[in-house]
């Protein structure tokens, strides 16, 4: 018998939280196939099989374990079924075809209700012909089903909807259990609260230049590179100059001295189900455009799957969110200690300006810049987010953080 114990996945984290068993208790399972996944205060990760066998579970989904706790067995004598192979040597099956559906024996209309929606024959009808919202009705049958009666309550109390699962005048309360990650979330920015002066300043971006660019090379640039021209690309690499030029936004304190960084590690804010994560970019100001847009895909896809690790989530020195995607005009973004400081993007908006004495309509977007007044000066930071404004209205400085004709003159 082969015990599972829950891995050692960081000095100073105790215990993790069982998010889910990939494999059933009692199930067979092969050597090095990923029997659960289990969840930190930092990241998500897989734990294997050690040895081929039956899989005998000792933890529930949900449960809080330590480490070093055991969290299963498996049985390495058991046989194993047959007609089971091996994880790599199984081969595809070939897709079958789906049999045609039966033609209904009834005249019944077709409904439109959606195929996530469970409905009776009846209801789906009534949903139909009134053209009902189907998420707008409280179903009461078996698992979740809509009645025919829901969906008449529903007609009888139009501009009435009650909560999902809840029925209209609800006072229910739920209780559900905080994860590790939401607990890490909520400790963190209480500490970042408590512990620095934050202080957030404003400015706002034409972002003209850049969305003429991206109309522009777009295709070109996925054709050569395998990946969109996003915005996020334009924002890392201003801010890598931007942090260059001005080192203390892009510096920590610890204890009584500045730790001053002279690279760009951005981390970059990725909401998921289970709350934010802020994987690490590293060495932006040595990445291309091609290369942040990647490495933006890659550690979006990672924090959606729940796959990121430890690295990835350690050693930021700045972070940029954006709220913009929400659909946020403007915020305050908390700091990501023990960083400095946080860039928050916003949502673009067209609106007229004054621009050499006419009203233009322009593509704009707020940007907000809270810092740690402790180590950041009001100079620092104001001239921190007017450097980023003046390379995202001016893309071409991007290449060579200077204005090519200031360069050119040398000036």
């Amino acid at each position: 018998m082969i015990e599972i114990k829950v891995p050692t996945v960081g000095e100073s984290i105790s215990e993790v939280t069982l998010l889910k068993w990939n494999k059933k208790d009692g199930d067979y399972v092969e050597r090095d196939e990923v029997i659960a996944e289990l969840e930190s205060e930092k990241a998500t990760f897989e734990v294997n099989a050690e040895k081929a066998g039956v899989l005998k579970t000792s933890a529930q989904e949900g449960d809080t374990i330590k480490i070093g706790d055991v969290m299963a067995t498996i049985d390495e004598t058991a046989a194993k079924p047959e007609g089971k192979a091996p994880a790599a040597d199984k081969a595809p099956e070939p897709k079958k075809e789906a049999a045609p559906a039966e033609k209904p024996a009834s005249s019944a209309p077709v409904t439109s209700t959606p195929n996530d929606i469970k409905a009776t024959p009846v209801a789906s009808a009534i949903i139909a012909d009134k053209k009902v919202d189907p998420k707008s009705v409280t179903p009461s049958g078996y698992q979740g089903k809509i009645t025919k009666d829901d969906v008449l309550a529903a007609l009888s109390n139009p501009g009435k909807k009650a909560f999902a699962g809840a029925e209209l005048f609800s006072r229910n309360v739920r209780a559900e259990k905080m994860s590790n990650l939401r607990k890490t979330i909520s400790r963190r920015l209480v500490e970042a609260k408590n512990t620095t002066a934050m202080l957030t300043t404003f400015n706002e971006v034409d972002m003209t230049a850049i969305m003429e660019i991206r109309s522009k090379y777009k295709d070109k640039f996925k054709e050569a590179h395998g990946v969109g021209l996003g915005f996020m690309s334009f924002f890392a690499k201003a801010c890598s100059i931007a942090l260059s030029e001005w080192p203390t936004v892009n510096a920590y304190i610890d204890g009584d001295q500045l730790l001053f960084h002279d690279y760009a590690d951005i981390s970059i804010a990725v909401s998921t189900p289970r709350g934010l994560t802020v994987p690490v970019i590293r060495n932006v100001e040595s990445l291309s455009m091609a290369d942040i847009e990647k490495k933006v895909i890659e550690l979006a896809g990672k924090a959606r799957d729940s796959k990121l690790t430890t690295e990835d989530l350690t050693g930021g020195t700045f972070t940029i969110t954006n709220g913009g995607v929400f659909g946020s005009l403007m915020s305050t973004p908390i700091i990501n200690i023990p960083q400095s400081a946080i860039l928050g993007m916003h949502k673009i908006q067209e609106r007229p300006m004054a621009i050499n004495g006419q009203v233009v309509v322009r593509p704009m977007m707020y940007l907000a810049l809270s810092y740690d007044h402790r180590i950041i000066d009001g100079r620092e930071s104001v001239s921190f987010l007017v450097r980023v404004k003046e390379l995202l209205e001016n893309p071409q400085q991007l290449l060579i953080g200077k204005d090519p004709v200031k360069s050119l003159l040398e000036l």
